[in-house]
């Protein structure tokens, strides 16, 4: 048996699925494509997380794109974080060009254009469906962690949260929470001290700084009413087709504290609410995490473990989570140690540095005699990744070097019409537009200030009334002015009278 036919049996023998799988392409070797080998991936185990990583160009943004359609034709809905801005093409079909001819024709599969039902969301004040969280939705733990607070700090935290939920005083938004933390500190200094212990004012001050952090980093736009329902992501269009919501990015790359919350208040949302589903046929939903890195450069070691605990966890929930990176490094190994799917993409050696992440990276995948790892890492053209998955058994599959499929849909953005005619036919947006502000923390607390206000000058009111004489008194009192004084110029006009008659 030649080298070829050993790896084309390799190759099927590893990647051969039972049930409904995707196709990614076709294996590579020596450089060129072999087209009787198709590399698949089983949605039964799409749920096992994974890892899309790659230099900047090398087409991880496209590879996102092929597996997002093939989820979607499948009825899986998708949750894309777009960071970038160029992935909404996907709501437009492609168009077939030489270049996608010839390379569908390498790896022996058909090519034909398709568009997928789109919804386009936004943590800001971009157009598009508005995704929101209240405080309360958080809870006191989750919202520490957020906030990097130490433990006396989380413990005021608890307090706070203690208190509110005491007092039925809803904590919606950051303005909530910034209200009872100065009420605690300055008008129910006593009430609290009296019921729960006294709080450090200097305690008090850092928290709200970092809640300050927080809203500059765009956070009162993210907390706050409707909140978002996750069950508005598992929608499936008409054709059977799941939706690909697309949460637009572009504009929060400097705020990497928003992402974080965001992604981690959402990760633990879906934890909570959705059922065990144990072992299933088919993931319920699949995110993508684009420039991954925000999430962990900025997150505390509790975030952290945070994050890791809920990736481990959530996959029994039938949710898939994929994290996609330039460097693979960037994912932490608790975090990295959890993706069952890989696929790398090319890496460029330019450093030493570089040239070290390399051979870190190709230690992360299995050895194999057909490639020398961390050579091939550094000559894969675009559009071309090392693979390696789980099939249906839970065992790794053998690494192959893949020429990926070209999307169906556009290789490109929408244009600003596009975008608006999505908009204006949703349904999510004309639910999430409406700002609402209930009364909440702060309202309630205004009111109670504003009242202990007013009854306070109602009592100085009655005091000065109790204190001065009344009417008929001072009536009395001026009359014997009055009196009094008469009597007195009578005496002095008698006594003058007597002394000109001597």
């Amino acid at each position: 048996m030649s080298t070829k036919e050993k790896f084309i049996q390799h190759i099927n023998d590893g990647y051969t699925t039972k049930g409904e799988s995707i196709v990614l392409g076709a294996a590579i070797l020596n450089g060129e494509a072999v087209g009787e080998t198709h590399i698949k991936i089983p949605l039964k185990t799409l749920n096992r997380h994974g890892l899309i990583a790659g230099a900047t160009g090398t087409g991880k943004t496209k590879t996102i794109q092929v597996l997002s359609e093939q989820l979607s034709s499948f009825g899986i809905p998708v949750l894309m974080m777009d960071i970038k801005g160029d992935f909404s093409g996907i709501a437009q079909p492609g168009e077939e060009k030489p270049f996608i001819t010839e390379r569908h024709t390498k790896i022996n599969l058909p090519y034909s254009t398709a568009s997928f039902p789109v919804e386009l969301m936004t943590l800001s004040a971009q157009d598009g469906v508005r995704m929101r969280a209240t405080v309360s939705e958080f809870g006191p733990v989750l919202f520490s962690r957020i906030l990097d607070l130490n433990d006396t700090q989380s413990g005021v935290m608890s307090v706070i949260f203690k208190y509110c939920d005491d007092h039925k005083m809803p904590l919606l938004d950051l303005k909530d929470i910034k209200k009872v933390l100065n009420y605690i500190t300055e008008e129910g200094k006593a009430e609290i001290a009296e019921s729960y212990g006294k709080i450090s004012t200097a305690t008090t001050g850092t928290i709200l700084r970092k809640i300050i952090e927080l809203e500059q980093q765009g956070g009162d736009f993210f907390f706050g009413e409707l909140s978002f329902d996750i069950n508005d992501l598992m929608r499936i269009d008409e054709n059977g087709k799941g939706y690909v919501n697309i949460l637009r990015l572009t504009d929060i790359q400097d705020k990497p504290k928003l992402f974080s919350t965001f992604m981690l208040s959402l990760l633990a949302e879906i934890y909570q609410q959705m059922p065990e589903k144990g072992d299933v046929d088919q993931p319920e939903l699949v995110l993508f995490i684009d420039e991954a890195h925000l999430i962990f450069d900025e997150a505390s070691k509790v975030l952290l473990d945070q994050i890791e605990t809920i990736i481990k966890l959530i996959r029994s929930k039938g949710i898939g989570v994929y994290f996609v990176t330039q460097n693979p490094m960037d994912i932490p190994k608790g975090v990295l140690a959890q993706l069952g799917l890989k696929i790398q993409h090319a890496l460029r050696a330019f450093t030493a540095n570089d040239r070290q992440a390399i051979k870190q990276t190709a230690d992360n995948y299995p050895t194999s005699e057909y490639y020398k790892t961390d050579e091939v890492l550094t000559s894969l053209g675009i559009g071309e990744a090392f693979v390696t998955a789980l099939n249906e058994k839970g065992i790794p599959t053998p690494l192959a070097a893949t020429m990926m499929r070209a999307p169906m849909s556009r290789m490109d953005i929408l244009v600003d019409a596009e975008i608006a005619a999505i908009n204006a036919k949703s349904k999510l947006v004309k639910k999430y537009s409406e700002e609402m502000d209930r009364d909440s923390a702060y309202e309630i607390l205004t009111k109670k200030i504003d009242e202990a206000f007013e009854q306070a000058e109602e009592e100085v009111v009655e005091k000065r009334k109790s204190s001065e004489p009344s009417t008929a008194e001072v009536i009395g009192k001026s009359v014997t002015k009055v009196v009094t004084s008469a009597s007195f110029i009578r005496g002095v006009f008698s006594i003058l009278t007597k002394m000109f008659r001597k």
